[in-house]
């Protein structure tokens, strides 16, 4: 009798334990347990034959005891099994009863968790249908392992703060949606998973947990003159790898230069006459763009100041379509710096000029629709299709692009393959200053948000299929519909499905990758990597999904760095140059190195000697920066930045190291000073250094000069605080010298 009524009093229990589910729809949901589904699943020997949770149509039960069901079965089960659930339901647990189709089958368990104390309930039913024994495991992860049951708990949603994230709002909004996440477009007191920002890393200045979908510095690193020099170091030590980049010429400061080499060009060949294009450092969507064949025909003055800009050569032969012009629009995501993280979107755009493509000439440079493929320019244009299919119009998918070339025999994996590594080599010539620039924000120790953020590569091919970058944009577009003029002078925003299907995936995608709920192993660690110089394969790849998210498609992005890092990891000069460089800085949000910090470079790496003093060093440090200073007349602090700091390291690696190629030369260097660094002796050189950025800012003073007893009292901190302005005026402009050789 008291087996039956063991029987009758679970099947009860599930009957009130539903009941109580459908009541309350907001229990928290770390309060839940509850389980998809529930199938037999066998195994050869009986004794290990459990019920997993598989089919979302099966029973699952979580029920809350309370006092008077606890009373009531105290006093009417006399079965030992009865009174172990009683005694466990008086303790206020929540108890789960995994209760498959099959449950009163011959040899099979039945198995309750009991939530807050670690243990699981298992009992064996009998050949007759009964209950004979209930006994508990030791704990959860043993009972887990022995019977190959894993638990299903609800995951508490990712939290998405949109209230910055401007023009990407609307596909931000799908994305989470399909994710079935949580959005605050409000924001939220309480910390978010996620922050979307709209513009920058500064959109909202309070965020000291969570991730956030902008870099600090990025902005500023990827301006058309900060780019230039970037990859334009580059193409100093790597001018083969760096070919897929305009010549370029920054102005004003390189006015001269760049009416020197065009007067030398055409007076070498009369025939020749190259066209160039003229891009404002600050501009964007095509504002202030222009073509131009003579230098004279500069627009150098923005009133009373001089107008920054860079001149780039124009790509005389690009690929047709249409008879147009087009561009690529390609979507990258820098998942990480440290390490760095690459992925490039699967799908993207092709934005199409909207008057048929003639070569350059006095007559046409005027116009714009016909030489420039921005969007924001052309859709201006009487000529602009606005289409919902993929493969006409004005703007297209990629896609349907790289088929209609490969219908016509191109080899598309190779133009991939290009396009990639045009990609690698961009991100790895602008990430060193933006270590810099994270290191200022987001100094070691200091609590703060991890970031990522998805950049917009403009990319030209060529008529050989040759791809050619043409910028890289910090904020790309995010929108998904466009304006369109649906009554005379009246204009709306339509929806756009082309920008809709990329956009959001890539949005959505991005999300996936940087769900802070379940990690997933780097894929480079299963996959071929490339030797330095083979051409990139462009494999298949397939994506784990997370059970909750079986209906969204497969990943849209696709991981490239580090998967190839064996390609390319040479390239990371600059970076190394960069970890030098941030070492040395000293005091926390510093990104400038001064006079003293710039000697103890010098002498802990031992780079001084008798043909090279520390006054020579003094005048070398007081030469580059001053240089630099004047070339960017918009900064506000003091001391040596890193392109000058690498601008000094190409001279001493050429001092140091006559014989050899320039890339040597800094290889051999940078091998030097991080031998001389990692030495004994080289802890004690830059421990001052090394204090004052773990320090507390109200302890830095103490660390100026950590061997002096004597530095107590506030007038000896003061002088030892001005220790690099007394230097500065130390040595006086007169003592400059162009050539610095001793």
């Amino acid at each position: 009798m008291s087996d039956h009524y063991v029987k009758v009093k679970v099947q009860l229990e599930q009957m009130k334990s539903l009941g109580e589910d459908a009541e309350k729809e907001h229990v928290d949901a770390e309060e839940q347990v509850p389980v998809s589904s529930l199938r037999a699943s066998v195994s050869p020997d009986p004794s290990s034959i459990t019920i997993a949770s598989r089919d979302a149509s099966n029973t699952s039960i979580t029920c809350k005891q309370r006092g008077k069901s606890r009373s009531k079965l105290g006093k009417d089960d006399n079965s030992s099994s009865g009174k172990h659930i009683s005694d466990l339901s008086s303790h206020g647990s929540v108890v789960s009863a995994h209760v498959g189709k099959n449950l009163n089958r011959p040899g099979h368990d039945s198995t309750l968790h009991i939530k807050g104390t670690g243990e699981i309930l298992q009992s064996k039913s009998e050949t007759n249908g009964n209950y004979a024994t209930i006994h508990p495991s030791k704990n959860i992860q043993e009972a887990r392992h022995e019977d190959g049951f894993k638990l299903a708990r609800k995951r508490r949603p990712v939290t998405v703060d949109t209230a910055k994230a401007k023009t990407s709002l609307e596909a931000l909004k799908l994305s989470i949606k399909q994710l079935k996440w949580k959005e605050f477009p409000l924001g939220r007191r309480a910390a978010c998973d996620i922050y979307w920002h709209g513009v920058s890393f500064h959109d909202n200045e309070n965020i000291v947990s969570g991730q956030v979908n902008k870099f600090p510095g990025m902005i500023e690193m990827l301006r058309k003159i900060n780019m230039s020099r970037a990859v334009r170091t580059m193409q100093e030590l790597f001018p083969e790898e760096y070919d897929f980049y305009p010549r370029s010429w920054i102005l004003p400061e390189e006015y001269q230069q760049f009416s020197t080499q065009i007067r030398m060009v055409k007076e070498n060949d009369a025939t020749v006459n190259p066209t160039f294009i003229v891009k404002p450092d600050g501009g964007s969507q095509g504002d202030g763009i222009y073509l131009i064949r003579d230098p004279s025909d500069l627009k150098l003055m923005a009133g009373s100041q001089a107008k920054q800009a860079v001149v780039q050569e124009y790509i005389h032969k690009p690929l047709l379509i249409d008879k147009l012009k087009f561009d690529i629009r390609l979507y990258v995501l820098v998942k990480s710096m440290e390490p760095l993280e690459i992925y490039i979107a699967k799908e993207g755009l092709t934005r199409f000029c909207t008057e048929p493509y003639q070569e350059p000439s006095q007559k046409n440079l005027s116009h714009v629709f016909m030489h420039l493929t921005n969007y924001s320019l052309n859709v201006h244009s009487g000529n602009f299709v606005h289409s919902d299919s993929h493969s006409t119009g004005s703007k297209r998918t990629l896609s349907s692009v790289l088929y209609r070339l490969a219908a016509k025999g191109v080899d598309i994996k190779k133009v991939w393959s290009d396009i990639i590594a045009l990609v690698i080599k961009t991100v790895i010539a602008v990430v060193p200053e933006l270590k810099v620039y994270y290191q200022a924000d987001i100094p070691p120790g200091k609590p703060g948000p991890t970031c990522f953020q998805i950049l917009g590569f403009d990319i030209l091919m060529m008529k050989n299929l040759k791809p050619v970058l043409l910028e890289v944009n910090s904020n790309p577009s995010m929108r998904i519909e466009h304006e369109q003029e649906v009554a005379p002078g009246v204009f709306e925003y339509v929806p756009s499905p082309v920008d809709k299907e990329v956009k959001v995936g890539v949005i959505r995608d991005t999300l996936r990758l940087m769900d802070p709920g379940h990690k997933k192993p780097s894929i480079q660690s299963s996959q071929p990597r490339a030797e330095h110089g083979e051409e990139i394969r462009m494999e298949a790849e397939t994506q784990e999904r997370s059970p909750d998210e079986g209906a969204l498609p497969s990943l849209c992005l696709k991981q490239v760095y580090p998967k190839y890092t064996k390609q390319f990891s040479h390239l990371r000069l600059v970076e190394r140059i960069a970890a030098l460089f941030i070492r040395f800085l000293g005091v926390k949000g510093n990104m400038r190195l001064g006079p003293t910090a710039f000697r103890t470079f010098i002498r802990t790496c031992k780079l001084s000697n008798s043909n090279f003093t520390m006054a020579s060093v003094d005048i070398l440090y007081i030469d580059i920066t001053r240089r630099w200073s004047g070339a960017t007349p918009d900064s506000r602090e003091a001391g040596m930045g890193l392109q000058a700091f690498v601008e000094a390291f190409f001279y001493l690696a050429g001092r140091r190291f006559k014989s050899l190629a320039l890339r040597e030369q800094v290889t051999s260097l940078l091998a030097l000073c991080e031998a001389q660094l990692d030495s004994p002796t080289a802890v004690e050189d830059r421990r001052s250094v090394s204090c004052s950025r773990a320090l507390p800012r109200g302890n830095r003073a103490q660390t100026l000069g950590p061997s002096n007893p004597q530095l107590n009292s506030p007038a000896p901190l003061r002088r030892a605080a001005s220790q690099d302005y007394r230097l500065h005026q130390r040595l006086k402009p007169r003592t400059l010298r162009a050539n610095v050789e001793n």
